[in-house]
């Protein structure tokens, strides 16, 4: 720990900071644990604030907040847990090499620069005194200025980064607003009037697109947040041609019946 390092632990009863992770949702899974209970010790034993985003979300955000000692505490308890999760996994595997514990970070794009250094200075420094791998995102996340920081390695290494990381956060604040990232729920499925849920929408929410081949239910309504919005089909008359027997004797009925008088009838009969 370098002199800056110890700077922040000494002074870390003075410091709150905010982290935010972007889990997977069995990541989130592995860390709340059965009723709640991994988390609540996680809170309890580390005295930071970890709070997880709502929603059913392929992606969920986990926010530790806290003075820079619970937050080191919290990141050490994350790490651990999520290596524990690679040793049972690899307990009936036939893998023999053991994958590295990974944890992303969101960072605001505007530190991103004083993380990497000129010409990747810093970023090179932090790899080379924790041991662990840190790769900065060069695209923000989707609708946000927040980029994904990836830092992966032994429990050890990722504390030792994160120290580091929470040391030029310190130095260098945001500059400007910064557009939290939020992830996106998964595509809400077409909800036809049975019940049905249709196949095609929910692989379009995947990136795929298909074509139904056999007939289906007109649907109902399409869940769009709080609304539900009628489908196209429901309220638009479709155009159909019509054939000309059947135009033809309609015309008949109706000048007879409707528009014209005797002499009218007359020149249709002739």
């Amino acid at each position: 720990m370098n002199p800056k390092d110890s700077k922040v632990s000494e002074g870390g009863l003075n410091v709150t900071l905010t982290i935010r992770l972007l889990m997977h949702g069995k990541e989130v899974g592995s860390i709340i644990g059965k009723k709640g209970e991994t988390v609540k010790k996680m809170r309890e034993e580390s005295g930071a604030r970890i709070n997880i985003s709502e929603g059913s979300c392929p992606e969920r955000i986990v926010t530790i907040t806290g003075p820079t000692d619970a937050i080191f505490k919290a990141f050490s308890m994350i790490a651990l847990k999520f290596e524990e999760d690679i040793n049972a996994s690899m307990t009936n595997s036939s893998v023999t090499s053991k994958p590295p514990v990974t944890l992303r970070l969101v960072v605001p794009a505007s530190q991103c620069g004083s993380l990497i250094g000129k010409g990747g200075s810093k970023i090179k420094e932090i790899r080379e005194s924790t041991g662990a791998q840190v790769q900065v995102a060069g695209d923000m996340l989707p609708n946000s200025t927040e980029r994904a920081v990836t830092i992966s390695g032994t429990p050890d290494a990722i504390i030792q980064c994160v120290k580091q990381i929470c040391v030029v956060m310190l130095e260098s604040p945001p500059k400007g607003a910064t557009i939290p990232y939020r992830p996106k729920p998964a595509s809400a499925p077409i909800i036809f009037a049975g019940g049905q849920v249709r196949a095609d929408t929910i692989l379009a929410s995947a990136g795929n697109h298909t074509v139904l081949a056999q007939p289906q239910p007109a649907p109902a309504f399409t869940i769009q947040g709080q609304y539900a919005i009628p489908h196209p089909d429901d309220w638009m008359p479709l155009l159909q041609p019509v054939p000309m027997n059947l135009l033809f004797p309609m015309i008949i009925y109706f000048l007879k019946s409707e528009c014209l008088g005797d002499a009218m009838q007359s020149m249709v009969h002739a």
